[in-house]
């Protein structure tokens, strides 16, 4: 309990309470502190009403009583606020209703009732929050529907309605929102249509809709849109997608209908970043994205009936970075023209379990630094043209269980991380500029570790997850340029050895 004697701090402008966790009320004096501007009673989990004195602090302009969920009703006097420009209320979990009086707050700036979940209904009079840039009701579970008066809200640039997952409907009035550069609807899973005047909001850069699994069309008028510069969807893709022209940022997520993609996608001439996850149905890229030669990072996930990459990929020639990542047990190659992509830094290869071998022309790629072959079960050899890789400083090998041998030429190699890939053991000796090197899940660690005693480069190692390691063989002791040794997981290691106060380079 806080002391009445409060009330005598009538210069008091912020008063912050947060993790006040045994407070259960306030008193009313409270409502005396008449110059505070700022009150935070954040996570004050054991306060179960506020006092209607809040509603003298005419003065307030921040209140946050974010967390404070045994809360299930609000003063209506908090609509005498009119200072007020930030109302959080995050994670109020019991709060079942707004006063409708929240309405008189037209200095109001930022709304913020993420996470109050037992929320299920919005007063109408939030429509005169002219003033309102920021509205987030995000994972608002119980919400079904949102008032039209928001659409009111024509100062608005921000919208977040993610993980409201009963929301069955958008106003159509929500178009009105014409400053909107923000809208977020991800994961709202009863959302089955969506207005078709979302298309007169043309100001808008970002929107996201991923994992809205019920949502089965777009509005043609989404073609619209033409600033949108950042743009995550789940569901079919609609021809006018290709009118976004200022896009440089697409994810297509989770599109269990995708079975091609448009050919208007190579409209997208600025896009940078497309990311094509989780639709199982899409077997194959054709030419629809041979136009987009501004791409940098081409990321291809969880597209298991994949059989095929397109042959001109390879046109792709600002690409980065090439994440091919999943379960692609029907991709048995890859398009030899890949080796035209002499940007690319970083090459990620990912359970491809029907790969036996690499194009050579991969050998051109000499600005690669970074590649991962994980999980390519079947993969038997890497092209001896990988020795032109001079850019080549990090390696991940991990699951090629029919990968026998490296390329002699990979002696460049600076950083190199191994998972179940003991054969490399009779190789460490010839990567003589090794400098890195991470070991997981290898059941003949203590053979490699001896193995590493000649690798008198090494300055970083990291070994985890080897229960059955005991101690650390003598041959390290050779190793006088360490500076991190990093063991994780290591249940079984007792002791260390004395030769590690040798190391005076040693930092972690």
């Amino acid at each position: 309990m806080l002391p009445n004697e409060l009330k005598n701090m009538t210069s008091l402008k912020i008063l912050n309470l947060q993790y006040c966790s045994r407070l259960r009320l306030l008193p009313t004096s409270i409502g005396s502190l008449l110059a505070l501007k700022v009150f935070n009673i954040e996570d004050c989990n054991s306060l179960i009403s506020l006092p209607n004195e809040l509603g003298n602090l005419t003065s307030l302009t921040f209140l946050y009583i974010g967390g404070c969920f045994r809360l299930t009703l609000l003063p209506n006097e908090l609509g005498n606020l009119t200072s007020l420009t930030t109302l959080i209320m995050r994670r109020c979990s019991s709060l079942i209703s707004l006063p409708y009086e929240l309405g008189n707050l037209t200095s109001l700036i930022t709304l913020d009732m993420h996470g109050c979940t037992s929320l299920i209904l919005l007063p109408n009079k939030l429509g005169n929050l002219t003033s309102l840039t920021t509205l987030i009701i995000g994972r608002c579970s119980s919400l079904t529907t949102l008032p039209n008066e928001l659409g009111n809200l024509t100062s608005l640039t921000t919208l977040i309605l993610g993980m409201c997952s009963s929301l069955t409907s958008l106003p159509n009035k929500l178009g009105n929102l014409t400053s909107l550069t923000t809208f977020n609807i991800r994961k709202c899973y009863d959302l089955t249509l969506l207005p078709n005047e979302l298309g007169n909001l043309t100001s808008l850069t970002t929107l996201y809709m991923g994992g809205c699994s019920r949502l089965i069309l777009l509005p043609n008028e989404l073609g619209n849109l033409i600033s949108l510069t950042t743009f995550e969807i789940l569901t079919s893709l609609s021809n006018e997608l290709g009118n976004l022209t200022s896009l440089t940022i697409f994810e297509i997520v989770r599109c269990s209908s995708l079975t091609s993609l448009p050919n208007e996608l190579d409209n997208l001439t600025s896009l940078t970043i497309l990311h094509i996850r989780g639709c199982f149905r899409l077997t194959s890229l054709r030419n629809e994205l041979d136009n987009l030669t501004s791409l940098t990072t081409l990321n291809i996930s969880e597209c298991s009936n994949l059989t095929s990459l397109s042959n001109k990929l390879g046109n792709l020639t600002s690409l980065t970075i090439l994440d091919i990542h999943g379960e692609y047990s029907s991709l048995t190659s890859l398009p030899n023209n890949l080796g035209n992509l002499t940007s690319l830094t970083t090459f990620i290869l990912y359970k491809c379990s029907s790969l036996t071998s690499l194009p050579n022309e991969l050998g051109n790629l000499t600005s690669l630094i970074t590649l991962d072959i994980h999980g390519c079960s079947s993969l038997m050899s890497l092209p001896n043209a990988f020795g032109n890789l001079t850019s080549l400083t990090t390696l991940y090998i991990g699951g090629c269980f029919s990968l026998t041998s490296l390329p002699n030429e990979l002696s460049n190699l600076t950083s190199l991380t191994i998972f179940d890939t003991w054969w490399l053991i009779s190789l460490l000796n010839e990567l003589s500029n090794l400098t890195s090197l991470t070991i997981f899940d290898t059941w003949c660690l203590t053979l490699l570790l001896n193995e590493l005693g000649n690798l008198t480069s090494l300055t970083t190692i990291y070994i985890k997850n080897f229960s059955r390691l005991t101690l650390l063989p003598k041959k390290l002791s050779n190793l006088t340029f360490l500076t991190t040794l990093n063991m994780q997981w290591c249940s079984s290691l007792t002791s260390l050895p004395n030769y590690l106060g040798n190391f005076t380079f040693l930092t972690t």
